[in-house]
This record gives structure tokens, C-alpha cells and sequence, in this order.
């Protein structure tokens, strides 16, 4: 009996020890990072890898998989046991995502930097507008304009906060597929069709994208390839579009789409004074993709790209230009990419590779002026993510090459390269908070080493508050591809002589949350730019790029609110901007050309049981400086007013627009071709306000 006893005693002691079981979670063919695994009275989250570990006692348990754009899943299981692997169903619509841009794939809710998704719903509206470019799905977003940098041939680049369009990094499923530097063409070869989303990255971003993301980030996402659709569009101004999607399978595991565009535009004289207003242009547009993944988190993307477009502009056929000549300006651009990028899951750790090679060939005119220009960019990248408790490191290294081959104006040939080394560590201690912290050493062939640091913090203010805190630092290697030379042309420039990098720092503070069933986000931002290149007149009718002895200093607010109720959705934003800058030879400061100082914006949606949806939008831009204007020191205000009218029948989508119902375009106000040319060649003043006026254009879609 005493023994009996006495091994009852060891056994109610000693109770049978937890097992260690490891859950493996995977959803759209790759591992899950944030994942919640859920067991009565316990929950881990999944790290990068996916997998999670849980120590539960003996028994019988029910186990509750949830990701964020997923359906949740629920299991019984018998303890003990090793291993389980669950594969989550992706959701038809996402209320919330991963994101990409920062390398982290945390979903938007728990990403320390603040990164603004376009969802497929919003860039489907614009696609009713624009179907042949993404100009006007990032001009009407908060803190982002689209400014012009060649007003003969409709040129443009993308300011993010006030910044010039040269800082601005645009990827395309996270590759510099329009370069390191995109110049005034990116913005307007790019359909939106085969986007599923947008994810933009404001304030210096260097750390992760190195000089060509001095002033940020925007990476456009490709959509799933699933599904057919063909879409037609004709506008009042005599454009027509034509894009083809197709997406599925390609047999095994592989999947795959192709993008196809045909797109023209005839040239318009809106005031009739002889001058090309908006500029013809032809463009053929092809992008296939290939991707393949398996359940264990591989994963190989593969993309190319073929654009041939020309552009006409200048003065209208039996029409002159004050001094009695005609003008001609033309560009033919040809523009073919590839790239890769792969995912390699090995133990705990993630092995990624990116790879890009782009190469462009213009042939330019301007009067009797020719320019032909090859210019090639190639981007590698390797990184290792390793777990490091609640957070993880990201270790790598890069190459990038920037070159240029000038044919017909000599002295401007260079061939730049960057090697770079880079460091991330990411650290989630809870859903409260949330820290990255960045670095990157990067040895610029012709302006040397710079160390880019960058810090990103998130702290959670309850169950719908969060307050974001970043700064950091980066730099920018001057090329002359500079907004002032897209409108001049090489030939007006002298060689580059003694420049030095340009160099930032920035920093932001955001606040989101709701208020009922409104959505609201406050950011408060500013930037300082060192040397800051620009031209600079020589009094012989060529101009030099040097640089700034001041410093350009910029800060700004930005707010936003989202409702939606049934029905209906609303969005409106507003952007405070003050920039002022020395420019370059000068001694007094001034305020930076082209940026309003307020802006602001409202859409309206309505949408019926996914077959009728109703649209209207309100953009205001205010008074803006201008520069070397003859006809004016500041731009007027304007609100462009836009409807919208979209309807399904069946596989079939009629839609109509009525963009700028006010008829506010530039020519309203003043000319937009000069009495006499400057001294250094230019016939036109710069694009303050659109330069089309009213717009209808009508077609439809074809979706199986």
C-alpha cells in the first residue's frame, strides 16, 4: 500500500509533459508571416517562414487559423503530434493586405512605415478614365502630383511631398522596370489594367531602394492572373484605346498573364492659335508574366516588357510660331524589359533574388535639332531573411547600373555603377507595436559612399488608433536627365563639371484611425535637400546644372477620411504644402515652383448589387509660383469636376466619363505658347493646369 501511494503521488506531480507542435501556414502558394494560430487560452503568430509553434498538453484541441485577406480555418487535432500544415482560401476582396514596397510583407495595419494601398477598386475607376496611363490614378491621391516636364510632347513626372519627380523610385512588382531614374515617360506608357494594387512609400526612402528613392517609393502591384477581359474606349478629343488581359494557367504549377495595349491620340490645338496643346501620340504596349509557386513558399517571378511609341507636338500643320518658322517637336521611344524575382524558403530562413535589365532608345527633334540617346539600366539584388525571435533580419547586397549613350550630342556618354550592402531588422514584441530599422552602404561610382539610415515605428493608441514615427536619411546621384532638360534637350546643356551628390533628410509623423464608421489619417511630414541640383542660365543660350549653395527645406500636411455606409463611399483628402528653396547662382530664397500650396479632393461612389455604379469627383488646386512665366508670377485656383457612370450587363461593362465638366484648362487663362523663344530655346511656358480642358470618352468592357 505505501508504494501504491507513493506512485500515485509521482504521477498526480508529475503531470504528462506539453508537446511541441510546429504549424506550418500557407496561402496563395506561399507561407504566411502573421498568421494567427489560436488554442484555447494560447495564440502564436507565424513568422516569415510561416510557421508557427505552440506547446499544448495531451489531448484532443480545436486549432483557428486566421490571416488578414484569407478565409479562416479551424481543426481538431490530436495531441501530441509533430507537425501541421494548413493552407489557407484567399478571399474575393481583401479589406486589408500584405505589402510589398518594405520588404517586411506585414500586412498594412502592422507596418511601422506608413504605406498608402490603391486598391483594385480605385484603380478600376481611373481605368474608366485613363485607360492608357496611371497619370491621373496618382495626381488624385494625397501628397502625390503629376507635373509636367516637356509641355510640346506631354511629358511628366511624379512629385511625392513637394519633391522634384527625378527622387521618385516607380517599381513595377517591386523591379525598376522604368529604370533608376523614370523619366518624363514612365507615368505615360504604363496601362492600368493588369494592376491589382498600388503601394506608395512617401519621404526619403533610400534605405531600401538606395539614390533613385530620395523622395519615395511607388510600387505597382500586377494583378492575379485569372480571368479575361477587353476593354475599348473612345474619347471626345479623338483617342482611342484598345487593352487586352488574359490570365490562367500554363500548365503544372506555372500560371500566367499577358498584358496587350494599342493606344493613339490626335494632336489638339484647344485655343487655336497654330500650337500643339495636347500631343499625338501612338503606342503598342505588350507585358507578358509567368509565376509558379508550390506549398512550401518557393515562389519564381518572371516579367518582360516591349513599348514603341512616337509622340508629336509643335506647331500644326500650315500653322508658324511667332517668328514666322514652324516648330516641330517629335519623339519615337522604344523600350524593352525583363525581369525576375525568386523566393527560396531554406530551413527557418527565406532566400530572395531580384534581378532587372532595361533598355530605352529615343530619337528626339526640336526644330532642326535631332537627339538620339541609349540608355540602359540593370538592377541585382540578394537578400536573406532570418527569424529572430519576435522579429527578423534582412540581410543583403545589390548592383545597379545606370548608362547612357548619347549618339548625336557628345560629352553627356557616362556609365555609372552602385554596389550597395543592406540591412533591415524588424521587430514585433505584440500587436501594440512595431519597429524597423534599416540601413544601407552604397559606393556610387562617380559620387562616392553614403550610409543611409532609416527608422520606422509603430505603437498602437487602443483597438483603431495607431501613431507612426519615421525619419531618415538619403542621397541622389545627379544625371542630367533633370525635369528643365525633358522641354530643352541635351543640346542646350553644357557637360557636367564638378557636381556633387544630392542629400536628404526626412521625416514624418502619422496618426489613423476611426471615428465611427469614418476612416481618418493626419500625417505631418517636412524634408531637408542639400544641394540640390538645377540649371543655371550662362547669358549664351546654353545652361549649366550645378549645384544649390542652400538648402531646399519642405514640410506639409496631409489628411484623409473614408466612410463608406452600404452603397455609398466617400474619400476625401487634403495636402498643405510650403517648399522653398536658393536656386542654384542665386542669393535669395524663393518658393519652389509648381507646388500649390493647397490642394484637395472629394469622391463619391455609389454602387448598386455590383451592376450600376455612379461616380463623382472634386479636385482643387491652389495658387501656385510659377517660373521664367512672361505672362504671370502666380497661377490662379481651379476645381476640375469629374462624373462618372458604369454599368453591367451580363459579361458586359458599358461605362462613360465626363472628365473636367468646368472646362478649366490652361489656355483659359493665358497662352501656353510664348510671344518670342527664350534664350535657350524654349517656345512654351510650363503646365501649371491641365492643358485638354473637358473631356467625354465612352466604351466598354468585356470580362469572362
Amino acid at each position: 500500500m505505501p508504494l501504491l501511494f507513493a506512485i500515485l503521488g509521482l504521477s498526480i506531480q508529475n503531470p504528462a509533459v506539453d508537446s511541441l507542435l510546429t504549424v506550418r501556414v500557407t496561402g496563395a502558394g506561399r507561407p504566411l508571416s502573421g498568421a494567427v494560430v489560436a488554442a484555447p487560452d494560447t495564440s502564436v503568430t507565424t513568422d516569415v517562414t510561416g510557421v508557427a509553434r505552440l506547446r499544448l498538453s495531451p489531448g484532443r484541441w480545436r486549432l483557428t487559423i486566421a490571416a488578414v485577406g484569407f478565409r479562416p480555418d479551424s481543426v481538431e487535432i490530436t495531441v501530441p503530434r509533430d507537425t501541421l500544415e494548413i493552407a489557407l482560401e484567399t478571399l474575393e476582396e481583401l479589406e486589408e493586405l500584405s505589402v510589398t514596397a518594405t520588404r517586411t510583407n506585414r500586412r498594412i495595419g502592422e507596418e511601422p512605415s506608413r504605406v498608402e494601398v490603391l486598391s483594385r477598386e480605385e484603380i478600376e475607376e481611373k481605368l474608366l478614365m485613363t485607360p492608357g496611363d496611371i497619370q491621373m490614378l496618382l495626381n488624385e491621391s494625397s501628397g502625390l502630383r503629376v507635373q509636367s516636364s516637356s509641355p510640346s510632347l506631354g511629358g511628366a513626372t511624379l512629385r511625392v511631398q513637394g519633391l522634384r519627380g527625378r527622387y521618385t523610385q516607380l517599381l513595377l512588382d517591386g523591379l525598376p522596370l522604368a529604370g533608376a531614374q523614370t523619366g518624363s515617360l514612365g507615368l505615360l506608357q504604363i496601362p492600368p489594367m493588369d494592376l491589382g494594387r498600388v503601394e506608395v512609400v512617401k519621404g526619403v526612402a533610400s534605405s531600401f531602394y538606395g539614390g533613385s528613392a530620395l523622395g519615395g517609393v511607388v510600387n505597382l502591384v500586377s494583378r492575379p492572373p485569372e480571368g479575361r477581359e477587353l476593354l475599348l474606349n473612345q474619347t471626345t478629343l479623338n483617342g482611342t484605346d484598345a487593352v487586352l488581359w488574359l490570365g490562367g494557367g500554363l500548365g503544372g504549377r506555372w500560371r500566367g498573364s499577358l498584358l496587350a495595349g494599342g493606344h493613339r491620340q490626335s494632336r489638339r490645338d484647344r485655343d487655336g492659335d497654330g500650337w500643339t496643346d495636347v500631343p499625338g501620340y501612338r503606342r503598342m504596349v505588350l507585358r507578358p508574366r509567368a509565376e509558379l509557386s508550390d506549398e512550401s513558399g518557393r515562389s519564381v517571378f518572371l516579367t518582360s516588357g516591349l513599348t514603341i511609341e512616337g509622340r508629336d507636338g509643335g506647331t500644326l500643320p500650315g500653322f508658324t510660331t511667332p517668328d514666322g518658322a514652324p516648330w516641330v517637336e517629335a519623339l519615337d521611344s522604344r523600350r524593352m524589359d525583363a525581369g525576375l524575382t525568386a523566393r527560396l524558403p531554406h530551413g527557418h530562413s527565406v532566400w530572395a533574388l531580384r534581378a532587372a535589365l532595361a533598355s530605352q532608345h529615343l530619337d528626339r527633334r526640336l526644330g532642326l535639332t535631332r537627339e538620339r540617346s541609349d540608355r540602359t539600366n540593370g538592377f541585382l539584388e540578394a537578400t536573406l531573411t532570418l527569424p529572430a525571435g519576435r522579429g527578423a533580419f534582412v540581410l543583403g547586397s545589390s548592383l545597379e547600373l545606370d548608362r547612357l549613350q548619347s549618339e548625336d550630342v557628345p560629352g553627356f556618354d557616362y556609365t555609372f555603377t552602385v554596389p550597395a550592402l543592406l540591412a533591415q531588422y524588424d521587430w514585433s514584441p505584440s500587436a501594440l507595436m512595431g519597429l524597423t530599422l534599416t540601413a544601407r552602404l552604397d559606393h556610387h561610382s562617380r559620387y562616392g559612399t553614403f550610409v543611409s539610415p532609416r527608422m520606422a515605428a509603430r505603437v498602437s493608441l487602443g483597438d483603431e488608433w495607431a501613431l507612426r514615427l519615421t525619419a531618415g536619411t538619403g542621397f541622389f546621384g545627379p544625371t542630367p536627365f533633370v525635369e528643365e532638360v525633358e522641354s530643352l534637350g541635351l543640346s542646350r546643356l553644357n557637360p557636367l563639371e564638378s557636381l556633387r551628390a544630392e542629400q536628404a533628410l526626412g521625416g514624418s509623423i502619422d496618426l489613423g484611425g476611426t471615428i465611427g464608421a469614418v476612416e481618418v489619417n493626419a500625417t505631418v511630414f517636412g524634408s531637408l535637400l542639400e544641394h540640390a541640383a538645377g540649371l543655371q542660365r550662362t547669358g549664351t543660350g546654353q545652361v549649366s546644372l550645378v549645384n544649390s549653395a542652400g538648402t531646399t527645406r519642405t514640410r506639409g500636411l496631409e489628411l484623409l477620411a473614408r466612410y463608406e455606409a452600404g452603397p455609398l463611399h466617400f474619400t476625401a483628402t487634403y495636402t498643405g504644402l510650403y517648399a522653398t528653396e536658393l536656386p542654384a547662382g542665386e542669393i535669395a530664397r524663393r518658393n519652389v515652383p509648381y507646388n500649390p500650396r493647397h490642394s484637395a479632393g472629394l469622391v463619391g461612389i455609389w454602387e448598386r448589387e455590383q451592376r450600376t455604379r455612379i461616380g463623382m469627383e472634386l479636385f482643387f488646386t491652389g495658387e501656385q509660383e510659377t517660373e521664367d512665366d512672361p505672362f504671370r508670377s502666380h497661377t490662379p485656383e481651379y476645381v476640375i469636376v469629374g462624373l462618372l457612370a458604369e454599368h453591367r450587363m451580363g459579361r458586359f461593362r458599358l461605362f462613360l466619363n465626363l472628365e473636367n465638366l468646368t472646362d478649366r484648362r490652361q489656355t483659359r487663362y493665358g497662352p501656353i505658347l510664348r510671344p518670342e523663344q527664350s534664350a535657350e530655346g524654349r517656345w512654351t511656358v510650363e503646365l501649371w493646369a491641365p492643358p485638354e480642358g473637358r473631356v467625354l470618352n465612352a466604351g466598354i468592357r468585356l470580362l469572362r
